[in-house]
């Protein structure tokens, strides 16, 4: 009889299909399997950027996803949850003769998301790690990351750390302390999402969905 019961259990498993949020493209992502569709709130998951533009150059960026909702229909809604480089292309940036700075900063944006960000400069040359120039790079990054929480929702600025433009400005501002050859976002982690989140109420003033890097 316990068989009997556990295999009626696991046939009454139902798939939940995964779909990235309206500002990555509302894509499917994936699908997860569930007794019960309220065991999938919360699970989160990692996928390429790749896999949500096509583009294989981007394939090392890597972002996490989180499931805030199942509709009635078995598809769950997710929010950008954090990204990252890919472990080897991170790797691959370090030259020898050449300084990294890193910046990791607690944000809160603007519809009420806090999130850690991690940001990255490799410079041309060799700096001293504790010099006035390499101090003043990582004021830029502070500056700019403040100002852009401050003025996005969490639609918005996900897009420019992804897609580029959060390390473009931070690049246009530094250039003009050292030559850098890289700057970049490597990583970010959703800390604490907002109650109204879950609720389903649409106050996140996304930005259009158009994957087009302008990355440094």
């Amino acid at each position: 009889m316990s068989k009997k019961v556990g295999a009626e259990k696991r046939a009454a498993k139902q798939v939940v299909t995964i779909y990235s949020p309206d500002y990555f493209g509302y894509k499917e992502i994936g699908t997860t399997l569930v007794s019960d569709p309220k065991e999938a709130i919360g699970r989160t998951l990692w996928v390429s950027l790749y896999t949500l533009t096509g583009d294989f150059a981007k394939q090392y960026l890597l972002i996490r996803f989180k499931i805030v909702r199942v509709k009635d229909d078995l598809t769950a809604e997710t929010i950008f949850y954090g990204h990252e480089y890919g472990r080897e292309f991170l790797r691959s940036l370090v030259r020898r003769g050449t300084t990294r700075i890193d910046g990791i900063l607690n944000l809160i944006t603007k519809d009420g998301f806090e999130i850690r960000t991690h940001a990255v400069a490799f410079t041309i040359k060799r700096l001293t790690p504790h010099c006035l120039k390499v101090k003043m790079i990582r004021k830029i990054m502070q500056k700019v990351l403040e100002e852009a929480s401050k003025n996005l929702t969490l639609a918005q600025l996900a897009q420019e750390m992804v897609l580029g433009k959060t390390a473009s400005d931070i690049f246009q501002e530094a250039k003009k302390i050292t030559l850098l050859r890289h700057v970049g976002i490597v990583k970010s982690k959703v800390l604490k999402i907002p109650e109204w989140i879950y609720t389903g109420k649409e106050i996140e003033e996304a930005a259009p969905s158009a994957f087009t890097s302008s990355e440094v």
